[in-house]
């Protein structure tokens, strides 16, 4: 077999060295940078924007390993649409109005409480109590009028028994008067809750009572994409305090949600960063000290699951360097021994050709040498000396190849020379015999 020269095996090792060390730096530099993904927002201008704003921001400042991009739709089932189709790795949803089917949720970002407040002297003790009654809708939209709704079907209430309008949180102290209580969906500890239910008790006129949901804990096990909530004493503040003892409510929630398709290294990294962050993005909006993270000693069985991304972040069990890329390292150490071995094998192969092609020229040498010894004819010496130049010409392209070093072209010139000088001897040994030979040839001639 014909191996290639020391020059080309040399260019080959330069070239794959030069080849891994630009396919390690490329994979290092693949594995360490900066890794953006889209986010999925809709509601433009609302408290979710803001805070998702805000959150790639934070990002940038940091210079994180990861940063996020807010795409925005019209609305939230735009948005959650997006990002069921996989135009979006992540999405701010509302699991009531729309529940992807490929979400789990990263974090809970806030938890807003459906709130029923009626004036004291109309004596609405319960949502039973509401039948027949005028409620105005504050600052509803249609996913918040389908939770009253739920909530009301739950106390054999239906829309028809209720007499309903709607007006915004500025039209409520001029109209306060003219309905027997007010609805609206907010964060219970939220300064505009509390401004809200501060001002409709003073054009109410009197006290005011918060109506308890008694059956939240049960509707949320029906529907899990509600909540069951606690409104704390005092939690919208006046005298005196309002209300004044916990009551239970429904609610919903606005989740961070990463698709299942996406690894939990970067969703661990996006939900530490988020709750690391809280303090740069409050800057922005208030709304980002209502974020909580989800229950996650259910977060696989749960109705609403919890991704294992956020799952590794919050049982501090996140993925270290080694955990994440340790087998490609350990692959790349083996494939680099095997690399190895397999130059090892050719330079074996390349010192074996050596030795064999030495080999060659000295048994070609030692053949030669033993005719010249053994020839009987001038032209059999001229034949031999041809072929003693064609291994001449062989050794220099030995030399040249780099298949010899100063002791092996040593032995080659000591054998070359011997070959030669054997041919030379030979030479003039044949020329003496004839010589001698014609000489007896005229004495015998003269002497007849």
């Amino acid at each position: 077999m014909k191996l290639p020269s020391r020059e080309i095996l040399v260019a080959l090792f330069l070239l794959v060295l030069v080849a891994a060390s630009v396919l390690g730096f490329g994979a290092y530099r693949y594995v360490t940078r900066p890794a953006q993904f889209a986010v999925a927002v809709g509601n433009h201008g609302s408290n979710e924007q803001v805070l998702i704003d805000a959150f790639a921001a934070a990002l940038r400042d940091i210079k994180s390993s990861i940063t996020i991009e807010p795409v925005f739709y019209g609305d939230m089932a735009q948005a959650a649409e997006a990002f069921q189709q996989g135009r979006a790795p992540f999405a701010v949803v509302r699991p009531d109005l729309v529940l992807p089917n490929n979400g789990l949720t990263v974090a809970i970002l806030r938890e807003e409480a459906l709130i029923i407040a009626s004036p004291a002297a109309r004596k609405i003790a319960d949502v039973a109590g509401l039948k027949g009654k005028r409620i105005a809708l504050v600052d509803m939209n249609a996913g918040d009028k389908a939770l009253l709704l739920r909530v009301l079907s739950s106390y054999d209430l239906t829309d028809k028994e209720i007499r309903f309008s709607t007006m915004t949180a500025a039209q409520t102290p001029a109209l306060a008067k003219q309905v027997d209580a007010i609805a609206f969906v907010a964060a219970p500890v939220s300064s505009e809750a509390g401004q809200l239910i501060r001002n409709y008790a003073r054009a109410a006129g009197g006290e005011i009572n918060i109506i308890p949901i008694d059956e939240a804990e049960a509707l949320s096990l029906r529907f899990p994409v509600f909540t069951a909530m606690k409104i704390p004493a005092g939690a919208f503040g006046g005298r005196p305090k309002k209300p004044a003892e916990e009551l239970t409510t429904i609610g919903v929630s606005y989740r961070l949600m990463a698709s299942t398709r996406t690894d939990r290294g970067p969703v661990s990294e996006v939900t530490a960063n988020l709750f690391r962050l809280r303090s740069r993005i409050s800057a922005a909006t208030a709304t980002i000290n209502l974020l909580k993270p989800p229950d996650t000693e259910s977060a696989t069985s749960a109705a609403l699951p919890v991704h294992p991304g956020a799952v590794d972040y919050l049982n501090r069990e996140q993925l270290t360097f080694m955990d994440r890329w340790g087998d490609w390292l350990w692959l790349g150490l083996f494939a680099g021994g095997a690399l190895t071995s397999v130059f090892a094998w050719i330079s074996q192969l390349f010192a074996r050709q050596k030795r064999e092609a030495v080999d060659e020229v000295l048994e070609r040498l030692s053949s030669l040498l033993a005719r010249a010894r053994k020839s009987e004819t001038q032209e059999e010496l001229a034949d031999l000396t041809l072929q003693l130049d064609d291994v001449v010409r062989q050794a220099i392209r030995f030399t040249r190849r780099g298949l010899t070093n100063m002791s092996v072209m040593s032995a080659l010139m000591m054998a070359i020379d011997s070959t030669r000088s054997a041919i030379g001897d030979r030479g003039r040994s044949i020329d003496d015999a004839i010589f001698r030979a014609q000489s007896m040839q005229t004495e015998n001639a003269s002497s007849q």
